[in-house]
Protein backbone atom coordinates (compact mmCIF):
# COMPACT_ATOMS: atom_id res chain seq x y z
CA UNK A 1 0.00 0.00 0.00
CA UNK A 2 1.54 3.62 -1.17
CA UNK A 3 2.30 5.93 1.66
CA UNK A 4 -0.65 8.41 2.77
CA UNK A 5 -0.27 11.28 4.62
CA UNK A 6 -3.86 11.23 6.37
CA UNK A 7 -2.89 8.11 8.01
CA UNK A 8 -0.12 10.36 9.95
CA UNK A 9 -1.99 10.53 13.66
CA UNK A 10 -0.92 14.50 13.95
CA UNK A 11 -1.52 15.68 10.28
CA UNK A 12 -5.47 13.85 10.61
CA UNK A 13 -5.80 15.67 13.58
CA UNK A 14 -4.86 18.63 12.41
CA UNK A 15 -7.22 18.05 8.89
CA UNK A 16 -10.16 17.12 11.31
CA UNK A 17 -10.06 20.77 12.55
CA UNK A 18 -10.84 22.12 9.31
CA UNK A 19 -13.93 23.59 8.26
CA UNK A 20 -14.70 21.29 5.21
CA UNK A 21 -13.96 18.50 7.65
CA UNK A 22 -16.43 19.65 10.66
CA UNK A 23 -18.57 20.91 8.25
CA UNK A 24 -19.35 18.81 5.29
CA UNK A 25 -19.84 20.22 1.76
CA UNK A 26 -21.15 23.66 3.48
CA UNK A 27 -17.85 24.17 5.08
CA UNK A 28 -15.86 24.03 1.28
CA UNK A 29 -15.00 26.79 -0.61
CA UNK A 30 -15.85 25.49 -4.02
CA UNK A 31 -18.92 23.39 -2.98
CA UNK A 32 -21.73 25.55 -4.53
CA UNK A 33 -19.79 25.96 -7.92
CA UNK A 34 -19.17 22.04 -7.85
CA UNK A 35 -22.93 21.22 -6.71
CA UNK A 36 -24.20 23.56 -9.50
CA UNK A 37 -22.28 20.94 -12.45
CA UNK A 38 -23.07 17.44 -10.89
CA UNK A 39 -25.50 15.05 -13.15
CA UNK A 40 -28.41 13.48 -11.74
CA UNK A 41 -27.67 11.04 -9.24
CA UNK A 42 -30.79 8.96 -9.32
CA UNK A 43 -30.84 5.50 -10.71
CA UNK A 44 -26.90 5.86 -11.09
CA UNK A 45 -24.08 3.88 -10.02
CA UNK A 46 -21.26 6.21 -8.47
CA UNK A 47 -17.56 5.78 -8.16
CA UNK A 48 -15.83 8.77 -5.71
CA UNK A 49 -11.85 8.86 -6.06
CA UNK A 50 -10.34 9.72 -3.03
CA UNK A 51 -13.39 9.83 -0.93
CA UNK A 52 -12.41 11.34 2.55
CA UNK A 53 -15.05 11.44 4.79
CA UNK A 54 -17.64 10.76 2.74
CA UNK A 55 -19.42 13.54 1.97
CA UNK A 56 -20.04 13.52 -1.70
CA UNK A 57 -20.90 9.68 -1.04
CA UNK A 58 -23.91 11.02 1.14
CA UNK A 59 -25.17 13.53 -1.12
CA UNK A 60 -25.10 11.39 -4.01
CA UNK A 61 -27.03 8.84 -2.24
CA UNK A 62 -29.65 11.51 -0.68
CA UNK A 63 -30.34 12.45 -4.73
CA UNK A 64 -31.03 9.13 -5.60
CA UNK A 65 -28.23 7.09 -6.85
CA UNK A 66 -28.68 3.29 -6.11
CA UNK A 67 -25.15 2.48 -5.76
CA UNK A 68 -22.36 4.32 -4.59
CA UNK A 69 -18.65 3.16 -4.09
CA UNK A 70 -15.73 5.45 -2.54
CA UNK A 71 -12.68 4.47 -2.43
CA UNK A 72 -9.32 6.00 -0.87
CA UNK A 73 -6.20 5.14 0.40
CA UNK A 74 -6.47 6.65 4.22
CA UNK A 75 -7.74 3.77 6.51
CA UNK A 76 -8.49 6.88 9.08
CA UNK A 77 -10.09 8.61 6.73
CA UNK A 78 -12.72 5.23 5.78
CA UNK A 79 -13.51 5.11 9.10
CA UNK A 80 -14.78 8.05 9.96
CA UNK A 81 -16.38 8.11 6.03
CA UNK A 82 -17.76 4.57 7.61
CA UNK A 83 -18.81 6.19 10.89
CA UNK A 84 -21.11 8.92 9.30
CA UNK A 85 -23.04 6.27 6.53
CA UNK A 86 -26.41 5.91 7.18
CA UNK A 87 -27.25 4.57 3.55
CA UNK A 88 -27.24 0.88 2.40
CA UNK A 89 -26.35 1.49 -0.68
CA UNK A 90 -22.88 3.19 0.13
CA UNK A 91 -19.73 1.57 0.92
CA UNK A 92 -15.78 2.33 0.92
CA UNK A 93 -13.38 0.36 0.11
CA UNK A 94 -9.13 1.02 0.60
CA UNK A 95 -7.46 1.07 -2.41
CA UNK A 96 -5.12 3.71 -4.05
CA UNK A 97 -6.69 5.55 -6.81
CA UNK A 98 -3.37 4.62 -9.28
CA UNK A 99 -4.47 0.65 -8.06
CA UNK A 100 -8.25 0.66 -9.83
CA UNK A 101 -9.07 -1.88 -12.28
CA UNK A 102 -13.04 -2.26 -12.37
CA UNK A 103 -14.79 -4.34 -15.17
CA UNK A 104 -15.76 -1.96 -18.17
CA UNK A 105 -19.16 0.27 -17.82
CA UNK A 106 -19.10 -0.19 -14.28
CA UNK A 107 -20.20 3.20 -12.99
CA UNK A 108 -22.53 6.16 -15.11
CA UNK A 109 -20.43 8.94 -12.89
CA UNK A 110 -17.12 8.86 -11.57
CA UNK A 111 -16.30 11.99 -9.14
CA UNK A 112 -13.22 13.14 -7.17
CA UNK A 113 -12.54 16.20 -5.14
CA UNK A 114 -9.38 17.66 -4.48
CA UNK A 115 -7.51 14.32 -4.69
CA UNK A 116 -5.80 14.03 -8.60
CA UNK A 117 -3.09 16.01 -7.54
CA UNK A 118 -1.84 13.35 -5.15
CA UNK A 119 -1.34 10.90 -7.90
CA UNK A 120 1.62 10.83 -10.57
CA UNK A 121 -0.31 10.01 -13.94
CA UNK A 122 -3.41 11.99 -14.79
CA UNK A 123 -3.53 10.19 -17.96
CA UNK A 124 -3.31 6.66 -16.56
CA UNK A 125 -6.52 7.49 -14.27
CA UNK A 126 -8.14 8.96 -17.61
CA UNK A 127 -8.01 6.21 -19.15
CA UNK A 128 -8.83 4.08 -16.13
CA UNK A 129 -11.48 6.15 -15.72
CA UNK A 130 -12.84 5.75 -19.23
CA UNK A 131 -12.88 2.37 -18.58
CA UNK A 132 -14.76 1.71 -15.88
CA UNK A 133 -17.43 4.14 -17.07
CA UNK A 134 -20.37 3.70 -19.21
CA UNK A 135 -21.10 5.07 -22.66
CA UNK A 136 -22.05 8.96 -22.16
CA UNK A 137 -20.80 8.54 -18.31
CA UNK A 138 -19.91 11.56 -16.36
CA UNK A 139 -16.29 12.39 -14.76
CA UNK A 140 -16.43 15.31 -12.65
CA UNK A 141 -13.25 16.30 -10.69
CA UNK A 142 -11.50 19.15 -8.87
CA UNK A 143 -8.21 19.47 -8.77
CA UNK A 144 -5.85 21.90 -6.96
CA UNK A 145 -4.72 25.08 -9.59
CA UNK A 146 -1.58 24.56 -11.81
CA UNK A 147 -0.83 28.33 -10.30
CA UNK A 148 -1.43 26.60 -7.11
CA UNK A 149 0.68 23.68 -7.13
CA UNK A 150 3.69 24.96 -9.53
CA UNK A 151 5.90 26.31 -6.95
CA UNK A 152 5.57 24.14 -4.29
CA UNK A 153 5.29 25.17 -0.73
CA UNK A 154 1.97 27.20 -1.82
CA UNK A 155 3.47 29.86 0.60
CA UNK A 156 2.32 33.15 -0.04
CA UNK A 157 5.73 36.18 -0.23
CA UNK A 158 5.37 38.38 2.46
CA UNK A 159 7.05 42.05 3.07
CA UNK A 160 8.87 42.57 6.58
CA UNK A 161 5.59 43.82 8.27
CA UNK A 162 3.66 40.41 7.30
CA UNK A 163 1.92 42.02 4.92
CA UNK A 164 0.76 39.65 2.06
CA UNK A 165 2.90 40.59 -1.35
CA UNK A 166 2.24 37.89 -3.88
CA UNK A 167 1.75 34.48 -4.44
CA UNK A 168 4.71 32.52 -6.50
CA UNK A 169 4.50 31.07 -9.52
CA UNK A 170 7.88 28.87 -10.72
CA UNK A 171 8.77 26.16 -12.82
CA UNK A 172 5.35 26.12 -14.79
CA UNK A 173 6.09 23.43 -17.26
CA UNK A 174 8.47 21.19 -15.25
CA UNK A 175 6.09 18.76 -14.22
CA UNK A 176 6.07 16.47 -11.08
CA UNK A 177 6.76 15.53 -7.62
CA UNK A 178 6.29 18.70 -4.91
CA UNK A 179 6.92 19.04 -1.23
CA UNK A 180 4.10 21.40 -0.53
CA UNK A 181 3.05 22.98 2.99
CA UNK A 182 -0.15 22.05 4.03
CA UNK A 183 -1.53 22.33 7.80
CA UNK A 184 1.89 23.10 8.83
CA UNK A 185 3.21 19.86 7.27
CA UNK A 186 5.15 18.35 4.71
CA UNK A 187 3.26 16.79 1.71
CA UNK A 188 3.63 15.56 -1.19
CA UNK A 189 1.54 16.54 -4.23
CA UNK A 190 2.21 16.28 -8.17
CA UNK A 191 2.36 19.34 -10.24
CA UNK A 192 0.67 18.98 -13.43
CA UNK A 193 -0.13 21.73 -16.37
CA UNK A 194 -3.80 22.67 -17.47
CA UNK A 195 -2.68 21.13 -20.63
CA UNK A 196 -2.27 17.66 -19.06
CA UNK A 197 -5.37 17.49 -17.71
CA UNK A 198 -6.96 18.76 -20.30
CA UNK A 199 -4.79 16.73 -23.36
CA UNK A 200 -5.43 14.07 -20.45
CA UNK A 201 -9.58 14.30 -20.88
CA UNK A 202 -9.39 14.79 -25.06
CA UNK A 203 -6.83 11.94 -26.00
CA UNK A 204 -8.31 9.28 -23.81
CA UNK A 205 -12.07 9.13 -24.83
CA UNK A 206 -13.71 12.15 -23.60
CA UNK A 207 -15.36 15.20 -24.09
CA UNK A 208 -14.68 18.56 -22.30
CA UNK A 209 -18.37 19.71 -21.34
CA UNK A 210 -17.02 22.56 -18.92
CA UNK A 211 -13.49 23.72 -16.99
CA UNK A 212 -14.22 26.48 -14.02
CA UNK A 213 -11.76 28.11 -11.40
CA UNK A 214 -14.49 28.39 -8.15
CA UNK A 215 -14.43 31.66 -6.38
CA UNK A 216 -15.13 31.80 -2.51
CA UNK A 217 -18.40 32.35 -2.04
CA UNK A 218 -19.73 35.70 -1.24
CA UNK A 219 -21.04 34.10 2.68
CA UNK A 220 -17.66 32.82 2.91
CA UNK A 221 -15.56 36.71 2.87
CA UNK A 222 -15.65 37.55 6.50
CA UNK A 223 -13.57 34.40 7.11
CA UNK A 224 -9.80 35.22 7.91
CA UNK A 225 -7.88 35.17 4.86
CA UNK A 226 -11.18 34.44 2.00
CA UNK A 227 -10.57 37.43 0.40
CA UNK A 228 -6.65 36.99 -0.45
CA UNK A 229 -8.02 34.14 -2.08
CA UNK A 230 -9.61 36.64 -4.96
CA UNK A 231 -6.17 36.85 -5.67
CA UNK A 232 -5.05 33.71 -7.51
CA UNK A 233 -7.21 30.64 -8.41
CA UNK A 234 -6.48 28.00 -5.84
CA UNK A 235 -9.03 24.94 -7.72
CA UNK A 236 -10.08 23.40 -11.18
CA UNK A 237 -13.15 21.62 -11.86
CA UNK A 238 -13.61 19.41 -14.44
CA UNK A 239 -16.65 17.95 -16.13
CA UNK A 240 -16.51 15.74 -18.91
CA UNK A 241 -18.19 12.94 -20.81
CA UNK A 242 -17.65 9.51 -21.85
CA UNK A 243 -17.42 9.59 -25.89
CA UNK A 244 -18.81 6.10 -27.42
CA UNK A 245 -16.19 3.61 -28.89
CA UNK A 246 -15.81 4.14 -32.81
Amino acid sequence: MKENKYDNPVFFEKYGQMSRSKEGLAGAGEWKTLQQLLPDFTGKRILDLGCGYGWHCLYAAEHGAAAVLGVDLSQKMLEVAQQKNTFPQVTYRRMAMEHMDFPPASFDIVLSSLALHYVESFDAIAKQVWHCLSPGGIFIFSVEHPVFTAQGPQEWHYDEHGNILHFPVDNYFYEGKRTAVFLGESITKYHKTLTTYTSGLLENGFELLCLTEPQPPAHMMDIPGMKDEMRRPMMLIFKARKKPEL
